[in-house]
């Protein structure tokens, strides 16, 4: 098991999952979970946990349902101790999942982010859009 493929998926990324279940970002999510670990940080997890209470998503799924994804997905995914300090993105506020990325030594980290995705590939880490790692994995 300890050759599983690693990966981190940015909060957009997940947020769109949780939302839209038939989204290009769900089936993303859901073959990185078949096939190796997601990985998050306690950064990543408070981020997502403060975006996917926002009222404005009441309109797709209960706020309970989207907690009972969190639990899930905090349950299931390996918390990573961040080891590294990056600030070589643009946007302060993703180098989150870059130091999530190489403190987890991940294979791949998936994001819509233009900030994260001009980056690629990151340390020889690839960046990739959730259509492109779908193009790119092997079943």
């Amino acid at each position: 098991m300890s050759h599983e493929a690693r990966f981190v998926i940015d909060t957009n990324v997940m947020i769109s999952a949780v939302l839209l279940r038939q989204s290009v970002s769900r089936r993303a999510l859901d073959t990185a979970r078949q096939q190796g670990i997601l990985l998050v940080s306690k950064p990543v997890l408070t981020e997502f946990d403060e975006v996917i209470r926002r009222k404005k998503f009441d309109q797709y799924l209960s706020l309970g349902e989207r907690l009972l994804f969190l639990a899930i997905l905090t349950r299931d995914a390996e918390l990573v101790s961040i080891t590294a300090t990056i600030t070589d993105c643009r946007d302060p506020k993703d180098n989150m999942f870059l130091e999530l990325a190489v403190s987890g030594q991940a294979n791949g980290i998936i994001s819509g982010d233009k900030d994260l995705l001009e980056l690629h590939p990151f340390r020889g880490i690839p960046i990739l859009r959730p259509d492109e790692f779908l193009a790119k994995v092997s079943f």
